[in-house]
């Protein structure tokens, strides 16, 4: 993991707490996440919550954003109602975040206050979903060459 963090974009986080504190009520919703897109909009949403397992915030921000024709994510958020403050994307949505935007940032809080990092930081040695997609040649059936 790199020691060397970008500036951390505090506008991000109001955003993000400003919907946790707004739109996160009762048990349905309760995280909040804000990004921002290369054009310097910003995207948020909340997490949908179901004993199935719905989507974390993140998740839902993801398509959020591709609705709205921000295919571009630069830094991400997420943000606890009740004031819980900043919190890390779990290994889930670490991957996802991965698979769409490797280049993406994302802002985490430690015990020394907040940092944003490369989400390559937040899931290192990982698994990554385009190196092993085939290319159409490779996908032949065997024996058709």
């Amino acid at each position: 993991m790199t020691t060397q963090t970008d500036p951390v974009d505090h506008e991000l986080i109001r955003a993000a707490a400003h919907v946790a504190a707004t739109r996160c009520r009762g048990e349905n919703h309760t995280m909040a996440a804000a990004a921002r897109a290369r054009d310097g909009r910003i995207v948020t949403a909340v997490n949908a919550y179901h004993f199935t397992g719905g989507p974390c915030a993140e998740l839902v921000l993801i398509g959020a954003a591709a609705a709205q024709g921000a295919y571009d994510l630069d830094t991400i958020v997420a943000v606890g109602d009740r004031d819980r403050g900043v919190v890390p994307p779990c290994g889930r949505c670490r991957q996802v975040l991965l698979d769409y935007f490797p280049a993406l940032k994302v802002i985490v809080g430690t015990d020394n206050g907040l940092r944003t990092v490369p989400v390559t930081d937040l899931l290192p040695e990982s698994y990554v979903w385009a190196d092993h997609q085939l290319d159409h040649e490779e996908s032949a059936p065997l024996g058709t060459t």
